[in-house]
């Protein structure tokens, strides 16, 4: 078995190469970090799904004072650290041109690792029957974590078997949602 996650970082700059920009970070919060996350994803999915892999998660953070573009991508085969290169490459020279994140940053290309993320209706499509952790935005029937064996997810409506009961919760509501990874299977 090889690494459980791949991981490439790719030191960004725009492409103009103003210093001048540099003297301090811009925050980029809700709405607007949003809006620059939909975007970034629709300029980088045609191009990865052309290399043969799928955009699996998209987030823009900072960590230790460096923001941080993180772009969690796999291939049905699974992706290892070539693959992580090559997509940086790919995708931080046009992320460059783009200009989209109008500070410095630092791209990161990375595998979902074992307890991937799951946004998309594939995602939970492709996990049905397998264990799932899951964080609602707003409480659901006084909680807001569940842990569960997915049975089905149908019209945007996930079926989570606890134990003896059957949770429905509506996608819409998730704040969070990972594979738990099983050691035994």
């Amino acid at each position: 078995m090889g690494p459980l996650s791949w991981f490439w970082a790719y030191e960004a700059s725009d492409a103009r190469e103003n210093p001048g920009r540099y003297q301090g970070f811009e925050v980029v919060t809700g709405q607007m970090a949003e809006s620059v996350l939909k975007e970034i994803e629709q300029i980088i999915e045609p191009v990865l799904e052309e290399m043969g892999i799928e955009l699996v998660d998209v987030e823009f953070c900072s960590e230790q004072s460096r923001r941080i573009l993180r772009i969690y991508a796999d291939r049905p085969t699974g992706i290892n650290l070539d693959d992580c290169a090559m997509v940086s490459r790919e995708i931080g020279n046009l992320l460059d041109v783009k200009d989209l994140l109008k500070n410095r940053y630092v791209l990161e290309v990375s595998s979902p690792g074992l307890n991937r993320p799951l946004k998309r209706e594939n995602d939970f499509l492709r996990v049905v029957g397998r264990k799932i952790k899951v964080k609602t935005a707003v409480p659901l029937k006084g909680r807001r974590n569940f842990s569960g064996v997915l049975q089905s997810f149908e019209s945007g409506m996930l079926q989570l078997k606890m134990d003896d009961t059957v949770v429905q919760i509506p996608q819409e509501r998730l704040n969070k949602a990972n594979l738990v990874f099983d050691f035994e299977d």
